[in-house]
């Protein structure tokens, strides 16, 4: 990348959001009383997240940063007001940490989502787009034209593991750097705990001199473990579940953000003793990390955690705060969002009532963009460019026998435990060959086959292993989103069913399928770098709905199991994984047999 004796150059943070030299003339003069502004917000109870206090006032906007907040009609002039009166007046809400890939929508979609719901800014870890489209497909994550601000935590390394598993259109040491230092990137992507490489180090170490906060996930770990992975600059975590994980981490100086996905929610695990936290509260924020399309419609995105928040005893001015300033703090974006505050950008909510949190307007950027749960805006990203579509390449079509496990009747077999959402745990059982010399799976005992197949090189590398959890009685599902490098992986009865869940799902160019009888039964196409769709949210809905509801009539009753079943190759969570190279411990980071 480009230095100057040998330092490295970086762009400020946002470095186009903040005002010009004439965007702060411009605001003295509203400010002062000597111009008009541009939009006037009368009356309402302002939230002030800087010192906890709600008080009428009016917010005042000029171009697309606050002007003023002052005590009600104090500045008369506006050319277009609007009565809040009897409203909550708050800051937009941000994601401190999401993947936009498993919401299944790009964000020019996903914004038609949680836009009326109040999020107007998410930090987003783009390794799924990194690994499916390369330095393309996080460009493009970063430069959605739609009324919601997509700060990056740049993937830290893709693939994560080479010697474990392959990903798809690697970004180098030089890629990586260079987007980490650009204006949209807030962060270096969340890292492997159990990693220890000079490159991660050198990462790092940017990261922390160009004003980045490096991302933690730290897989529960405690000790010595944990105490290393903080040393190594890690500045939060999104994986503290308790009270007692959380304070531990904040002990030690990182902040956390607290997890409510479609796989977990630990809002209560850490916020149902609130009043004992104290100063601590001040380090907390909120992120829905993994969270699907149908959830996000069903329950909420960060709006869930400010109503859940409150619920659990939390003052709602510190909900709101946990759900805005405190990540914008964090991250060292509290000059752009977090607070409704002179030069900051008006990205404004006006909700009736905090603990109830239905959005009665959303502004970003001082323009009105949505009202009463409803966007009035399209997706501008659209059409998508040809480049993100067809990237499902897996070669020849896939066999049952590509799937095999050889061995010669009673063996016992590592299995793959599925626990707690992400996390899984290893266990041994026995199973018993067929016909043809392979162990079956037993549907009975609930041991399936998965198997994960490299769909980026066309390599016909295929990893297979057995779990237990998913509890499918027939049949077969397969996604293209494995986490981390969006292979394909496939989870099934036989492996008859397996290999026909593959090759339906690179028919349709990605996505999720489930097969009966070798059979596709319901699917959910993924052009979008076979990780998103291009149908807009409503019509995925649908189509999501259906496939669960197929899912649990073939006896997996996991609430999300598309999602889970991409986790079951994360190869940075305890304490087994499978990739396209096998299956994976993931403590010592070294491959396994599956026969014991």
């Amino acid at each position: 990348m480009a230095s100057v004796s040998g330092q490295p150059l970086w762009t400020p943070i946002g470095a186009r959001l903040a005002p010009t030299a004439a965007e702060l003339g411009g605001l003295r003069e509203v400010a002062s009383g000597a111009a008009p502004a541009d939009l006037a917000i009368r009356g309402g109870r302002v939230v002030f997240v800087h010192t906890g206090e709600v008080e009428e006032a009016d917010v005042l906007v000029k171009g697309r940063h606050v002007a003023a907040l002052t005590p009600p009609g104090v500045l008369p002039q506006a050319v277009e007001e609007i009565d809040a009166r009897g409203l909550h007046v708050l800051p937009g809400l941000v994601d401190s940490h999401l993947h936009v890939e498993y919401t299944l929508l790009p964000p020019g979609e996903l914004a038609r989502v949680v836009v009326p719901r109040g999020t107007t800014a998410v930090l987003a870890d783009p390794d799924c787009s990194a690994n499916a489209l390369g330095r393309r497909g996080v460009e493009l994550l970063a430069g959605t034209a739609a009324p919601l601000r997509v700060f990056l935590q740049t993937t830290s390394r893709v693939p994560r593991f080479p010697p474990l598993e392959e990903g798809g259109r690697a970004l180098d040491a030089d890629e990586i750097s260079s987007l980490l230092v650009s204006e949209h990137s807030v962060s270096l992507g969340e890292g492997n705990p159990y990693e220890h490489s000079e490159e991660m180090h050198s990462l790092h170490s940017l990261a922390l001199s160009a004003g980045r906060r490096v991302n933690g996930h730290t897989a529960r770990l405690d000790g010595p473990l944990l105490w290393s992975y903080l040393a190594a600059g890690v500045g939060d975590d999104h994986n503290a579940t308790t009270v007692l994980e959380a304070i531990e981490r904040l002990r030690r100086g990182a902040a956390i953000a607290i997890q409510a996905s479609s796989m977990s929610d630990y809002l209560s695990g850490i916020l149902a003793g609130s009043e004992d936290l104290g100063i601590a509260l001040s380090h907390l924020m909120f992120a829905a990390d993994d969270v699907v399309v149908d959830d996000l419609v069903d329950r909420g995105h960060i709006d869930h955690h400010v109503r859940s928040a409150i619920a659990l005893g939390v003052n709602p001015s510190v909900a709101v705060r946990m759900a805005s300033l405190n990540a914008a703090l964090h991250f060292r974006i509290d000059h752009l969002v977090g607070s409704l505050a002179p030069t900051r950008l008006a990205d404004i909510v006006l909700v009736p009532d905090p603990g109830v949190f239905r959005p009665s307007a959303v502004f970003v950027g001082g323009r009105l963009v949505a009202a009463d749960g409803r966007p009035l805006f399209d997706n501008p990203d659209q059409p998508y460019p040809d480049d993100v579509l067809g990237t499902i390449r897996i070669g020849r079509r896939v066999r049952a026998e590509d799937l095999a496990v050889r061995a010669s009747g009673r063996t016992r077999v590592r299995v793959i435990e599925l626990v707690d959402g992400y996390y899984k745990r290893a266990a041994e059982d026995e199973l018993t060959s067929g016909t043809w010399g392979s162990l079956s799976p037993d549907p009975f005992r609930d041991i399936a086959k998965v198997a994960v197949v490299d769909r980026h090189r066309e390599s016909g590398r295929i990893g297979v292993a057995f779990l237990r959890g998913f509890g499918l009685q027939a049949g077969a599902i397969a996604v293209s989103t494995s986490c981390e490098s969006q292979q394909v992986v496939a989870v099934g009865t036989s492996d008859r069913e397996c290999a026909a869940a593959v090759n339906a799902l690179a028919d349709q160019g990605g996505g999720y399928v489930v097969t009966v009888g070798g059979t596709a039964v319901a699917t959910v196409p993924l052009r979008y770098g076979g990780i998103m769709s291009v149908d807009p949210y409503e019509r995925v809905v649908h189509a999501l709905r259906d496939a669960k509801a197929t899912v649990r009539e073939l006896g997996c009753s996991l609430p999300s199991p598309f999602l889970q079943l991409s986790f079951v190759t994360l190869a940075s969570v305890p304490e087994l994984a499978v990739t396209d190279k096998g299956l994976v411990d993931v403590s010592s980071q070294r491959p396994l047999d599956v026969v014991v």
